[in-house]
């Protein structure tokens, strides 16, 4: 059941989303040649702790994962896109890392992922980079009323056709709200004009994520994290948003992109 939300809530939604976005601010900042993630990991368990947070990851046990995860928050490096495990790994030069965090505060939840490159960046990591963005603001841009889903999908694709990079549908964005997950699965290909009509209260997970040459996934033995099939290298941009009766309003963003709200 899709549950639309009232402005006091989405307004309750926007509290946790600017906690997503301060903590993954900190974890780009932290982020550095001999950094192990398990540092990352540990540091965002404490600010998730200080603020009465609650984590979405911790002990969440869908069909496609392995146990349950117990970490708070998602560190993909390179080739690994989505879900990544955090491990006993210290990053290097040149490792382009994505961050995706998602939280709960007094019962409403917000998720967001960044991708940041570690020290010397190659251009074709900060070309996909730059992609998943795009895409992102173009996502953003037409959840609007009396838009459709696939008008979400279509903007994702676009950029990503305008860039070169295939698009994988087993995994996209998705509703959320009173819990990480809700109904509505937003894939990141599709027709303008097709899907269910937006309306204000909705709240939506969007994010385009990519594989520079290939569309096609596989997983880790860890039986969580998801990685470019051909050892590509991937990219990954994630804001939550609500519709509302005017413009867009995304509940996660950082600091620095406030002058793109």
């Amino acid at each position: 059941m899709i549950e639309l939300k009232s402005p006091a809530e989405i307004d309750r939604m926007h509290v946790t989303g600017r906690f997503v976005a301060e903590v993954l601010t900190e974890v780009g900042r932290l982020a550095d040649v001999g950094v192990n993630l398990m540092d990352l990991e540990h540091h965002a368990r404490g600010m998730i702790k200080r603020r009465g947070a609650e984590s979405c990851y911790w002990d969440y046990a869908p069909s496609f994962g392995k146990g349950p995860f117990r970490n708070v928050i998602c560190l993909s490096v390179n080739d690994a896109v989505l879900h990544g495990l955090p491990h006993d790994y210290v990053l290097r030069d040149g490792d382009v890392l994505t961050a995706d965090l998602a939280v709960s505060i007094d019962g409403w939840a917000a998720d967001s992922a960044r991708t940041v490159i570690v020290g010397t960046p190659a251009e074709e990591d900060l070309r996909i980079v730059r992609a998943t963005e795009e895409a992102l603001e173009a996502a953003i841009e037409v959840t609007r009323p009396g838009n459709r889903l696939g008008d979400i999908s279509a903007a994702i694709e676009a950029v990503a056709r305008e860039y070169g990079y295939p698009v994988n549908t087993e995994f996209g964005g998705h509703g959320i709200g009173r819990t990480m997950h809700e109904d509505l699965h937003v894939p990141n290909k599709g027709t303008a004009g097709r899907g269910m009509k937006l309306r204000p209260g909705l709240t939506l997970a969007l994010e385009p994520w990519f594989a520079r040459t290939t569309d096609r996934i596989v997983f880790d033995p860890d039986g969580w994290t998801i990685r470019s099939a051909d050892g590509s290298r991937t990219a990954h941009s994630e804001h939550t948003v609500a519709v509302t009766e005017d413009a867009p309003r995304v509940l996660t963003r950082r600091e620095a992109e406030l002058g793109n709200s």
